[in-house]
């Protein structure tokens, strides 16, 4: 460009026309030289930009068909939160439940429950680049109906839980038993590596002495080993809801996952009673800025409509915790359950754990509320309630902590809601058709 400027001011300095004519021609094809500059330099910075941008979405949501046995897969608008189908399919197994994430985002684990002719299995997958799921790697399962499933925080392992065959038939062995009896409910564990999606079922499955509903997994400490000294694991939450002959018997029990992929349990004081037909189990650790926090466990409950709350010893305060209560994972009752729709059977906290969501099965709804990060106690937000699709029974939440997603089970299809950051209220629904019988679903 300096060239053409030149060119210009030499001739407004008064050339003859014979230059002139020279100067025009010359100036002619530098400014058709520079055009061409200028438009392959936009074509490139064009290809740049495209070449630059990944071909995978912004966002990403995974849902579960129960009714065609797959995984779909749905773009997500980080600007608004709408849902835009990818026509990327990924076949599951039998009757799939539950799906999570490892924590890099780049493999997906699905529970399989199975039926009667299909026992219950795991799926795994690969996320490629632009968002599809490899093709699945299904592994068996040595246990009968697998009923939930979590990993800890560092994704170094997966637990399964199972109900086995309760009520025992006739002249079944008793449980718990000493040898793997795939009869008996059971806690199973699986090693998983953040990126892989290859893993491995660790030792035995751990029988149970009740039948279990749902498990979490919460914080990594040094506990008491009932059978002699401490051990250092991640602690686990299982819910249960009958006892080994089939009697109602409403409780929550603790237990250590060792880092070897051991299980060491019941802790010391497991189980603790619930409300009645526990469903759904989520630990949440609150660390508020410039306040105490803690860890708080809550649990849903369909028969009372309700969600109970407890908090676990972490700090001994001299009161109702010891150091002794700390290492036994002490779980103290918050008290009266806080009331929620009818069947709640699923829920989900905002990414910094203010806000806690819980899914209504029979009422279609989602209730929101507030956690108080010191005691754990809950508040309703507003609006407390609002109105999903039919028959909802998943529910997950975007990173970013701005839109949740709801599966709806009954009417097959997904909502979708923004959540206020600062509020934690939840608007402008907005319901996708999925694939039938949508069950579990996991955001990125």
């Amino acid at each position: 460009m300096f060239q053409l400027n030149a060119s210009i001011a030499v001739m407004a300095g008064g050339r003859t026309p014979a230059d002139g004519k020279r100067l025009g021609e010359q100036m002619s094809k530098k400014i058709s030289g520079c055009l061409t500059l200028l438009a392959f330099l936009g074509l490139t910075i064009f290809l740049v930009n495209c070449g630059s941008s990944s071909s995978r979405p912004a966002g990403l949501l995974y849902v579960l068909s129960q009714g065609e046995n797959n995984v779909e897969s749905y773009a997500i608008d980080l600007g608004n939160g709408k849902l835009s189908l990818t026509n990327k399919k990924a076949e599951s197994d039998t009757a799939p439940s539950s799906i999570l994430l490892d924590p890099s985002g780049k493999a997906a684990f699905v529970l399989n429950a199975g039926d009667k002719s299909n026992p219950s299995s795991l799926t795994s997958y690969t996320l490629n680049d632009d968002g599809s799921l490899s093709a699945p790697t299904p592994t068996a399962l040595t246990v009968q109906h697998a009923v939930a499933m979590a990993r800890d925080a560092a994704g170094t392992f997966l637990v399964v839980v199972s109900q086995g065959a309760i009520p025992l038939p006739p002249g079944s062995s008793p449980c718990p038993h000493p040898e793997p009896n795939t009869e008996c409910p059971a806690l199973t564990v699986f090693s998983i590596q953040s990126g892989s999606a290859t893993l491995s079922q660790v030792g035995d499955p751990f029988s149970l002495d009740f039948v279990p509903t749902s498990v979490t997994t919460s914080v990594a400490g040094t506990y008491n080993n009932p059978k002699g000294g401490t051990v250092a694991g991640t602690l686990v939450h299982v819910t249960g809801n009958q006892d080994l002959v089939g009697t109602s018997d409403n409780t929550i029990s603790e237990f250590a996952v060792q880092s070897s992929g051991a299980v060491v349990g019941p802790l010391f004081g497991s189980p603790y009673t619930t409300a009645s037909a526990p469903t759904s189990v989520l630990a949440v650790k609150t660390t508020p800025t410039g306040g105490a926090g803690g860890l708080f466990v809550y649990v849903t409950n369909v028969t009372t409509n309700n969600v109970t709350v407890y908090q676990v010893c972490t700090v001994a305060d001299g009161t109702n915790c010891t150091t002794d209560d700390i290492q036994n994972g002490k779980m103290i009752s918050g008290g009266a359950g806080i009331s929620v729709g009818l069947d709640p059977i699923a829920m989900t906290a905002d990414p910094t754990n203010q806000f806690l969501y819980v899914v209504n099965h029979t009422s279609s709804s989602v209730s929101g509320f507030r956690i108080n990060p010191t005691t754990g106690a809950l508040s309703a937000l507003n609006p407390s309630t609002v109105s999903t699709g039919s028959g909802p029974v998943g529910i997950a939440m975007h990173s970013s902590g701005k839109f949740l997603f709801v599966s709806n089970n009954s009417s097959s299809n997904v909502s979708a809601f923004n959540a206020d950051i600062t509020s934690g209220a939840l608007s402008n629904a907005v319901t996708v058709t999925s694939s039938a019988q949508p069950a579990g679903l996991v955001t990125k």
